[in-house]
C-alpha cells in the first residue's frame, strides 16, 4: 500500500456530534506539508520529521480547533497510565510535556492532543464541569488502567463520570490486529467483564483483538455516561491514516502519526 496522502489545503478530521459544540478533532494524516512517508499532516516531535514542518502541522491543527499553536499540549507518551494535569495557563514548549499517556484540564483556551499511529485516541468531557481529557491507549496501556486513571483525574477537577462523555477514536481494527496470548492474559488480568469477547480466533495460536470495543467496555465498566467509537481502521486505510502496523508490514521505516484534539472555548469559565 502506498505510503501517501490525498492534497488537501487544510486538515481533515472526524468528529463527533455527542462531543458538540466543543472544539475537537480525531484528525487524519491528511491536510499538513510533510513528504515522502511522513505525508503529510505528521503531528509527532520524535518522529524524525522535519522540524518546520511539524510547527505548520501543529499550527494548522491548532488553528482547526480554534487556539494558538502554543496552546496545544502534548506529553511524551511511554505506554504507561501516568496522567498530566494542566491547572496553569502557561504551556509548555512542543515536545517537552511530561512523561504521562493521558492529560486533563478545566482551564479554557487550552488543547489537549494525543498522537497515535494504531493505539486508540480517547477524547473525553464533562461539558457542564468545564473538564476535558485525552488518553493515548495501546493494549498496554489500556489493560494496566490508563482510562480508569484519565477518569480519576477528570473527577479530582470537579467532572461527574455520568455525564462524561468519551470518544474513542480511529485506531486499528479487529481484522486488522493480530496479537498473541499475552494480550489476552493482559486483558483477562484486567478486570473487565467477559475479556475473551474482545477477541476472534486468529491464525495458528494467533488473535484478533478489539482494541477499540475493549477500550469501550473499560469505560462504561468505569461509570462512564456516554461512549461513542468512531469505527475506524487505521491500519487499513492508508490514505487517511498513519499505522505503525501496516509500517512493520511492508518493511519497516519511517512513519508519521496523527493527532486526536480537544480544547475548552476561551470563555468557556
Amino acid at each position: 500500500m502506498s505510503e501517501s496522502a490525498p492534497i488537501s489545503a487544510a486538515p481533515v478530521f472526524l468528529r463527533s456530534e455527542t462531543l458538540a459544540p466543543l472544539p475537537h478533532g480525531f484528525f487524519t494524516r491528511i491536510g499538513g506539508v510533510s513528504e515522502g512517508r511522513f505525508a503529510s499532516l505528521n503531528c509527532s516531535v520524535t518522529s524524525g520529521d522535519d522540524p518546520a514542518a511539524l510547527a505548520e502541522n501543529r499550527r494548522r491543527v491548532a488553528a482547526a480547533i480554534g487556539l494558538a499553536p502554543d496552546r496545544l499540549l502534548g506529553v511524551t507518551q511511554v505506554h504507561g497510565i501516568a496522567v498530566a494535569t494542566v491547572t496553569v495557563t502557561g504551556p509548555w514548549p512542543s515536545g517537552q510535556g511530561p512523561r504521562a499517556d493521558a492529560l486533563v484540564t478545566d482551564r479554557p483556551g487550552i488543547g489537549l492532543g494525543i498522537i497515535t499511529a494504531d493505539c486508540a485516541p480517547v477524547l473525553l468531557a464533562d461539558p457542564a464541569a468545564g473538564v476535558i481529557g485525552a488518553a493515548h491507549a495501546g493494549w498496554r496501556g489500556a489493560a494496566a488502567g490508563t482510562l480508569e486513571a484519565v477518569l480519576a483525574a477528570m473527577t479530582g477537577l470537579g467532572a461527574a463520570l455520568e455525564r462524561v462523555v468519551a470518544i474513542v477514536g480511529p485506531c486499528i481494527g479487529q481484522a486488522s490486529y493480530e496479537v498473541g496470548p499475552e494480550v489476552r492474559d493482559a486483558v483477562r488480568a484486567s478486570g473487565v467483564a467477559e475479556p475473551d469477547r474482545h477477541f476472534a480466533p486468529g491464525l495458528a495460536d494467533r488473535l484478533q483483538f478489539d482494541l477499540a470495543g475493549f477500550c469501550a467496555a473499560r469505560l462504561r465498566e468505569a461509570g462512564v455516561g456516554t461512549v461513542r467509537t468512531i469505527g475506524a481502521d487505521t491500519c487499513a486505510d492508508p490514505a487517511r491514516f498513519f499505522s505503525h502496523r501496516r509500517r512493520v508490514r511492508e518493511g519497516g521505516g519511517p512513519i508519521g502519526h496523527q493527532i486526536s484534539a480537544i480544547a475548552l472555548p476561551a470563555g468557556a469559565r
